[in-house]
């Protein structure tokens, strides 16, 4: 069960919440909304029905079952972010050593940490998956290069512990893959951007190889798809938090939050970074006009952060919609002590205390202390984490920020800074070379 709670944006000043009139004639359009967005041609709410590549993925997970002690993702920004999100979500957060198989997500360049990671598998028992929608990230390919050349070190054949994760048609890595026989590839839809490519093989490769019920992760994805594109504003989250944001925009909160209380949850929430300012961040509009428009992504961390940035969020600028997202059931929860030599008076209120109601309790009052003081926030509940509770909240995510997009009149699925530095880049290494 999922539930998104947009009461507390009625409770405030009308000039930092939203009120029901400021929605009623936003929300009058949703069908035309709806119908606005099918016409980008943009396909990861398709991408949902492929029962192709999933038993292709089914099939090879169970063919290499056992072979592998390390699954590691070399990618970056998309490729990587769902990897990483999942992964941490649903599994252990600590894990032993007899823990099988491993799951890595690679998603940086630094040499440090790529010689430091290189020490710490045994090739032979891995597996790397090489993920990049374009096939020419120059950052996922040199990783690819080293890691190649570190396994035929070795003298392994390198086909066995790779696989292609790339465009169907075109790019340096599937043209490889077409000159390799026996190289693993699979496939990112064509009208899917990496940002919203998490339940593509992109993410559902490295999840079922690091043993998560993909089945369960779609099966929350496609209800997740079923309410935001219900035409009925009420019924529909992914259009009631896109809503919430636009308007909020036009009163200059132009800071979103996102405050996950649950550790599993940190990733999710860089993830939702990525989505909503690779977005949402665009210099110009549809139109070709200058507007300068964007949304900044903030993580943090409930309880941790209630000691690091809540000062600011409680009496800095009011410039901020908050994003809370809590889990009531959790998988383990752990009683508070009566201490038997030392139980002052003062601690009293914490002996034989349920941690995972401490937990809410910290939730409840930092979101009622921003709520008293006039600042806007959201609150999402989840009644367990799971696979399909995860898969149904990714895909309202991605569909808010598909709907900010289309309120917002600029083009939510091209990258064109992203671009730009790349190009710097590739330009000063020709120069220097």
């Amino acid at each position: 069960m999922l539930k998104f709670d947009f009461s507390a944006l009625e409770k405030i000043p009308a000039g930092d919440g939203v009120r029901p009139e400021e929605r009623q004639k936003y929300d009058r359009q949703l069908a035309d909304y709806i119908k606005l967005f099918r016409s980008r041609g943009q396909g990861f709410l398709d991408a949902l029905d492929d029962r192709t590549t999933l038993k292709a993925i089914k099939n090879f997970t169970a063919g290499v079952k056992g072979q592998y002690q390390d699954i590691v993702v070399l990618g970056i920004g998309g490729s990587a972010l769902g990897a990483k999100c999942l992964g941490q979500a649903l599994r252990k957060l600590y894990e032993n050593n007899s823990f099988k198989p491993r799951l890595a997500v690679l998603d940086n360049i630094d040499p440090v940490m790529l010689a430091e990671f290189e020490h710490s598998v045994d090739f032979r028992h891995t597996l790397f998956l090489v993920i990049t929608k374009s096939g020419s990230t120059a950052e996922t390919l040199a990783q690819f290069l080293y890691f190649k050349s570190r396994v035929e070190a070795r003298k392994l054949t390198w086909e066995k512990h790779f696989v292609l994760v790339t465009d169907p048609q075109k790019g340096l890595l599937r043209k490889l893959a077409n000159e390799t026989r026996g190289l693993p590839v699979f496939s990112v839809p064509e009208n899917v951007g990496g940002r919203f490519s998490a339940l593509t093989a992109v993410g559902l490769l490295p999840a079922a190889l690091a043993g998560l019920n993909i089945e369960a992760l779609l099966t929350g994805a496609r209800k997740g798809r079923e309410q935001s594109l219900k035409k009925k504003a009420a019924d529909n989250p992914a259009w009631r938090l896109a809503l919430s944001q636009y308007l909020l925009y036009k009163k200059d909160k132009k800071i979103t939050v996102f405050w996950p209380y649950a550790q599993k949850l940190a990733r999710l929430a860089d993830w939702y970074g990525q989505l909503l300012a690779e977005s949402i961040g665009k210099k110009v509009d549809r139109k070709g006009h200058r507007v300068e428009a964007g949304i900044t992504p903030v993580s943090a961390m409930g309880v941790t952060d209630q000691h690091s940035q809540n000062q600011l969020y409680n009496e800095g600028p009011n410039d901020k919609l908050f994003l809370f997202l809590g889990i009531t059931n959790r998988a383990a929860d752990l009683l508070i002590p009566r201490d038997k030599n030392w139980h002052p008076k003062e601690l009293a209120y914490l002996e034989n205390l349920s941690i995972n109601k401490l937990f809410l309790k910290e939730m409840e009052g930092t979101f009622g202390a921003l709520l008293k003081q006039g600042r806007p926030s959201i609150k999402i509940v989840m009644d367990t984490l799971n696979a399909e509770n995860l898969g149904q909240l990714m895909v309202l995510l991605e569909m808010s920020v598909a709907y900010l997009g289309e309120l917002l009149g600029i083009d939510a699925y091209d990258q064109p800074g992203v671009e730009l530095s790349k190009q710097l880049t590739r330009s000063m290494l020709k120069v220097r070379k």
